[in-house]
């Protein structure tokens, strides 16, 4: 390298370090038995300077927590009625949807970062990149996903907790997310976002593992290793159930 190259790169300031995020959660495994009834989730971390001093004279740094749930793939069904009767019209397939989405933020989301931003990380319901699979307009796609995103929130798999997350001091940050009973069961992730002035600075990962327990457990394990059986098994108890009934009907 020449020597005016050299003396010019010894002479530029190296870029300065950015922050670190050390996240962490309260349960790493959650187990789902018969009486589960949901579950609290606390997320919480430290937010490591260079230096490990605050930035002094710049933008409030803000906190964005994602839960997710494994990807599934969904059918939606659009329901219309005809001569009085309720039938399945259009419909639309889609191959990659969070089985469970929760956002906290230490404001709202559209305050920290622009839309492409949102649509990069998928940070909000309606940055959410469910892989459609169709061709289908724009408008009768984002039709579908208004519908799904509307369906999955009504039944407390989706949604948004702005001004959740509080931050102390600038340095430690906290956030509550409440786990529903009828969560689906899988790897979770728990994503961290550092933000300031519309910007992610550092992003970080944590993984929750949500299984069922006890027999439900016993039961799902079934089903998935030897659905067969598990089938034939569920008929001949329901032929049993039907036959022990009727018999009971009929001493009454």
């Amino acid at each position: 390298m020449p020597f005016a190259a050299l003396l010019l790169s010894a002479q530029a300031p190296a870029p300065a370090d950015k922050p670190v995020l050390v996240p962490d959660v309260s349960q790493r495994d959650i187990e789902i038995a018969y009486s589960f009834t949901g579950a609290e989730l606390l997320l919480f971390g430290a937010i490591l300077y260079p230096g490990g001093r605050l930035p002094r004279g710049e933008a409030p740094t803000d906190i964005v927590v994602v839960v997710k749930g494994p990807t599934q793939p969904v059918l939606v069904r659009e329901k219309k009625k005809v001569a009085g009767i309720w039938v399945n019209a259009e419909h639309q397939r889609y191959s990659s949807v969070p089985s469970f989405y929760a956002l906290a933020s230490s404001r709202p989301i559209e305050r920290l970062v622009d839309e492409r931003t949102r649509a990069i990380y998928e940070l909000g319901l309606d940055s959410l990149q469910l892989s459609p699979g169709s061709n289908s307009a724009i408008t009768v796609e984002q039709g579908f996903q208004r519908g799904l995103v509307d369906l999955k929130r009504r039944a407390g798999l989706y949604l948004e907790a702005p001004h959740a997350v509080e931050i102390s001091e600038g340095v430690l940050y906290r956030a509550r997310l409440t786990i529903p009973a009828r969560v689906p069961v899988g790897r979770f992730t728990a994503e961290t976002f550092l933000i300031r002035d519309g910007r992610v600075l550092a992003a970080a990962v944590r993984e929750i593992d949500i299984r069922k327990s006890g027999f439900e457990r016993f039961v799902a394990r079934a089903a998935e290793r030897r659905s067969i059986l598990y089938g034939l098994a569920a008929v001949v108890l329901s032929v049993g159930l039907g036959l022990a009934a009727g018999w009971i009907a009929r001493r009454i």
